[in-house]
């Protein structure tokens, strides 16, 4: 299974960035987590495999999951960040029982 994830980069306060998690599978379930410096790592957005979605309470609102299955391709649109939102973000998926994991991208957001 290859996984890659990629989309981040340098944003202000308040701007948008849309990171993508690429597979070779369809119709898996996909985890967004996110790891800011020094802390552990946090699920923020699930899709699972039949497209019901789900958010941390700390980004609900501002983030969406969504998948595009013809392309293997779950994105992670996020919108209003703020500065507790940089960190580098990884996908998992679930496919057969395994996980999983993407290399991360990192999000910089600058206050």
């Amino acid at each position: 299974v290859q996984l890659q994830a990629f989309g981040g980069g340098l944003v202000q306060a308040g701007g948008s960035l849309r990171l993508s998690c690429a597979s070779s599978g369809s119709d898996v379930w996909t985890d967004w987590f996110h790891q800011a410096p020094g802390n552990e790592r946090e699920l923020v957005a699930t899709i699972t495999s039949g497209g019901s979605t789900n958010y941390a309470d700390s980004v609900w609102g501002r983030f969406t999951i969504s998948r595009d299955d013809a392309k293997n391709t779950v994105y992670l649109q996020m919108n209003n960040l703020k500065p507790e939102d940089a960190g580098v973000y990884y996908c998992r998926i679930l496919m057969g029982g395994t996980s999983y994991w993407g290399q991360g991208t990192l999000v910089t957001v600058s206050s």
